[in-house]
C-alpha cells in the first residue's frame, strides 16, 4: 500500500501531556473513594491515571477487595468528575502546548485530541489551551472502550481521515503508550505526567521528551519541518 508523503498527523493524550491536570485528578480521585469509603494511598491512584474511569475503578476496587455494583461504580465515576470540576480553575495548560499545536498548524500538520476523559471534564480544557470548540477531539463518551484499548487512536484518526499507522500518538502514560502501540501508530511519550523514561520506552515508546515544549524543538526527529 502507498504511503502519503509529508509530515505525519498527530494525536494527543490530553491530561498530562498537554495540560498538566494529572495530579488535580488523582486528588479528585482520592476524594471521590474516600466518599465511597475507599481508601487509597495517592501513589496507587497516580499510577492508573489514563485508564478510562470505568476501568480505573475496576482495577483501584479489585486491589481493595471491595465490591460496587454498576450504579454506584458509575457514581463513583460522577463525584471523581465533580470533584475535578472544582478544581479545575489550578490546571494550566503544560510548557509549550499551545506553541506546538500552532507550529503544526502552521505546517499544515493534522492533529487531532483523544482522551480517555468524558466530554465534562476534557471539552473546557479547549478554552484553556485557547482552541476553537470545532477542535477534533475525541472523548471517552464516544468510543467503547478506551486506554489502554487503541479506539480512541483509531477514531481520532479516522476523524482527521488519515491512517492510524501513519500517526505519532503523544501522551504521558504508559496506558497511553500501550494503546498507541495496539492502534499501530509510533508512540511518543512525555515525562509530564509522572512516568519515567524507561516505563515510557518499556510500553514502546519511540522517543521521549520532558514537555511539549521540548517535543516541538524537536519536532524534525518526528517528521515535522520548517517550510521551505
Amino acid at each position: 500500500m502507498t504511503r502519503p508523503s509529508g509530515p505525519p498527523a498527530f494525536l494527543f493524550d490530553l491530561d498530562g501531556t498537554l495540560i498538566d491536570s494529572v495530579y488535580q485528578h488523582v486528588t479528585a480521585w482520592r476524594a471521590a473513594l474516600s466518599e465511597a469509603g475507599i481508601d487509597l494511598p495517592v501513589w496507587r491512584i497516580h499510577r492508573r491515571i489514563g485508564m478510562s474511569g470505568g476501568l480505573f475503578v475496576a482495577a483501584l476496587v479489585r486491589e481493595t477487595g471491595a465490591r460496587l455494583e454498576p450504579e454506584r461504580a458509575e457514581w463513583l465515576q460522577q463525584r471523581h468528575a465533580a470533584h475535578y470540576g472544582s478544581a479545575m480553575s489550578s490546571v494550566q495548560p503544560l510548557p509549550g502546548a499551545r506553541e506546538l499545536l500552532a507550529a503544526l498548524d502552521e505546517r499544515g500538520v493534522r492533529w487531532a485530541i483523544a482522551t480517555s476523559g468524558r466530554a465534562v471534564t476534557a471539552r473546557p480544557a479547549l478554552d484553556m489551551l485557547g482552541l476553537p470548540g470545532s477542535t477534533p477531539m475525541v472523548t471517552r463518551d464516544q468510543v467503547a472502550w478506551a486506554k489502554p484499548d487503541p479506539d480512541l487512536f483509531l477514531a481520532a484518526a479516522d476523524l482527521l481521515q488519515v491512517d492510524v499507522t501513519t500517526t505519532m500518538i503523544a501522551g504521558d502514560s504508559t496506558w497511553d503508550m500501550l494503546a498507541a502501540r495496539r492502534a499501530g501508530g509510533l508512540g511518543v511519550g512525555l515525562l509530564t505526567g509522572g512516568y519515567g523514561r524507561e516505563e515510557l520506552e518499556r510500553a514502546s515508546a519511540f522517543q521521549v521528551y520532558d514537555d511539549p515544549r521540548d517535543l516541538l524543538a524537536h519536532k524534525e526527529e518526528l517528521g515535522v519541518r520548517d517550510r521551505a
